[in-house]
């Protein structure tokens, strides 16, 4: 990196916190159908509070910051807790008196681990950040997620931007890069909330069907094993750089992931060759893999090695139905992963 980024370092994570309770089931039930519950978990959630517990686990040698809302319960402390634990800064953790801190029902199917979320907004409802809130931060890369929970943040603005926009605008004129993840939601809703911020990212990692709503592409999702249009995802990568990214578009799906960057550069990355079994959850594997490239790119790897340790710390991700547990080093995931082997691009 050049210019006032070379000065900087650590990642400040913003957005989305709660707590997962995870319920994995024996099968997804039809409606009044019944389903049981073989196993309960409780774990950390949310885009932002995924990406800075991973990058903990990874071993980041830098500082990582969290920037959220929870409140004063049971689940709040949980949250703040688990950040100690891997030496998290909650210092810009916003604390509500009397709210309840969100939280989402996982429900997890025995075979394949596929997952439906029931979400509480809680204290995420309450959160709101401006360009004040970061000025005195010292991070290399704001790192935003997730869009659409949050709606103080979300309110459009006179210019037609929001809170988020604002945000990121601000935190690229003070010299930190930007990086954003988003949920799966309508693709209208995510166009309507992501537009406006597409401008002012340096970064963005996002699913085949986000990103498929953001560039207007019909982008069918595949499974693991299903045949790969290499090529069409290519161009959803390049879609959102035609659209305002300026360095990197990653785009990630259950074989992989690719990467465009301005003067049509790209990369392809396989996933990591898991047996069907070994898959506990897909829980935050999107998280864990943001985690795994955002590291690489805030130490200056190369995109091939940065997209490598985001599948491979995916990877360890899902083998542990936990959201985070299963995340060790970053040098103990490739190696993991180096030892299953990669599907081919």
């Amino acid at each position: 990196m050049t210019g006032p980024q070379t000065k900087r370092a650590g990642v400040l994570s913003a957005g989305t916190l709660l707590v997962d309770y995870g319920k994995v089931i024996d099968t997804y039930p039809s409606r009044d159908g019944l389903a049981m519950i073989e196993r309960i978990s409780t774990s950390t959630g949310g885009a932002a509070l995924n990406l800075a517990m991973d990058l903990g686990l990874l071993g980041a040698a830098f500082d990582v910051g969290l920037m959220g809302c929870v409140a004063d319960d049971e689940d709040g402390a949980y949250i703040l807790e688990a950040c100690a634990s891997v030496a998290i800064d909650t210092t810009r953790v916003q604390v509500q008196t009397g709210a309840t801190t969100a939280f989402t029902d996982v429900m997890v199917e025995r075979a394949g681990g596929r997952r439906t979320f029931f979400t509480h907004l809680g204290t995420n409802a309450l959160f709101q950040a401006g360009p004040s809130d970061i000025e005195n931060s010292s991070a290399r890369i704001l790192h935003v997620g997730n869009l659409g929970v949050h709606p103080l943040m979300e309110q459009p603005d006179a210019d037609g931007g929001s809170g988020w926009a604002a945000l990121l605008e601000a935190a690229r004129a003070s010299g930190m890069r930007t990086n954003m993840e988003l949920p799966s939601l309508a693709p209208h809703r995510l166009e309507v909330l992501a537009g406006p911020c597409l401008p002012h990212l340096d970064t963005i990692i996002v699913n085949e069907l986000e990103a498929s709503a953001l560039t207007g592409a019909d982008i069918s999702a595949p499974s693991v094993d299903d045949p790969v249009d290499w090529a069409a995802m290519d161009a959803l990568a390049h879609g959102l750089i035609d659209r305002g990214v300026s360095s990197l578009a990653v785009v990630h799906f259950p074989a992989g992931s690719v990467a465009a960057a301005p003067g049509g550069r790209a990369w392809r990355q396989g996933s990591v060759l898991l047996e069907r079994d070994q898959v506990r959850s897909t829980t935050g594997a999107g998280d864990a893999f943001a985690a795994g490239v955002i590291l690489g790119l805030h130490d200056g790897w190369s995109v091939d090695t940065s997209l490598r340790l985001g599948a491979a710390a995916a990877a360890a991700c899902v083998r542990d139905p936990h959201t985070s547990k299963g995340i060790t080093t970053a040098a103990a995931c490739l190696a993991s992963a180096e030892q299953a082997g990669y599907r081919t691009t």
